[in-house]
């Protein structure tokens, strides 16, 4: 049997079981159509279709599961077509990044507005959830890359690569006691409420270690995924804000101070993740690129092919 076969069971359903109007959808010969469906019926040793003298006038029951699995197969066979298609053409396509809220909101706008002008053609799409939903995106083929805090670094099938470092910052309403301090302590910020991120979210793992660490139990007042929420409930007097140090602008966030706090918390690391043994279009590795400068292609293909030691931040 060969996908010709199945084209020619497909049009004949289409075109009302009218061989000759199959022909011409198809480009060929009334009789070359009949013969190919009649050595496809005697392959599989059943009847495809009802006949009444060589017209044929409808589907037997076996014809109608040959042809939903004609169906299947040809769609299968035309979408890795265009998976071909997509793939010759490397300045053009789709791209999908699966990443969190403050990713896509505070450090990828300039990356992506890079990457649109450099390609054009390119269908990007941004999925966005906590660290392990990303995760999965990729795992699972909805995405191509994920772009998260380090929780995605031990999660089986992907490969990573830090991107940069980052600092949380303490946010607060100008004139707040604590900007009053030179080092601000766990203690100082411990004694207001706080409102900071989930627990799936930008290192809050951190922040809780770091308290815990210090026997400390501060009140958390309100937990969220987005540093504008956090921001918002600060400007109100509601408590004081623990958020990710990239979401902090000195002149959109005029009603707020913010205050270094990486002595208090460390470092976070983002980082890019891909499906192990992934094939990315050229355009991929320039997104990477423009993300993270210290990431060429020959690092990222060294690191696909298994060389998961060549770098580290």
């Amino acid at each position: 049997m060969n996908l010709h076969q199945f084209r020619f069971v497909r049009e004949a359903v289409r075109q009302n079981f009218n061989l000759t109007e199959a022909a011409k959808a198809l480009f060929t010969s009334q009789p070359g159509v009949s013969k190919a469906i009649i050595e496809l019926e005697e392959e599989l040793g059943i009847d495809i279709f009802s006949r009444h003298g060589k017209r044929i006038r409808g589907l037997t029951e076996p014809g109608r599961q040959v042809l939903k699995s004609v169906e299947a197969i040809l769609q299968e066979v035309e979408g890795l077509k265009r998976i071909g298609k997509e793939f010759a053409a490397q300045d053009s396509g789709s791209f999908t990044i699966a990443t969190t809220h403050t990713q896509a909101r505070y450090s990828l706008p300039a990356v992506v507005q890079s990457f649109a002008q450099k390609f054009p053609k390119v269908r990007l799409s941004l999925l966005q959830g906590n660290p392990k939903q990303v995760a999965e995106m990729v795992l699972t083929n909805q995405a191509d890359l994920a772009i998260a805090t380090e929780a995605i670094a031990e999660i089986d099938g992907l490969v990573s690569l830090p991107c940069y470092q980052w600092e949380h910052m303490v946010v607060v309403p100008p004139e707040h006691p604590l900007l009053k301090s030179k080092l601000v302590t766990l203690e100082e910020i411990a004694a207001f409420p706080l409102i900071t991120y989930d627990a799936a979210f930008a290192g809050r793992n951190k922040i809780d270690q770091a308290f815990s660490r210090r026997a400390l139990k501060p009140d958390v007042l309100l937990e969220a995924i987005d540093a504008d929420v956090i921001k918002t409930y600060v400007e109100l007097g509601m408590g004081v804000g623990i958020i990710a140090g990239m979401a902090f602008d000195s002149v959109r966030d005029q009603n707020l101070r913010a205050i270094p706090a990486g002595h208090l918390f460390g470092t976070n690391l983002s980082r890019v993740a891909l499906k192990q043994g992934a094939y990315l279009r050229s355009y991929v590795f320039t997104f990477i690129e423009l993300l993270a400068p210290n990431l060429s292609r020959k690092l990222v293909e060294q690191v696909l092919a298994g060389d998961r030691d060549s770098y580290e931040l």
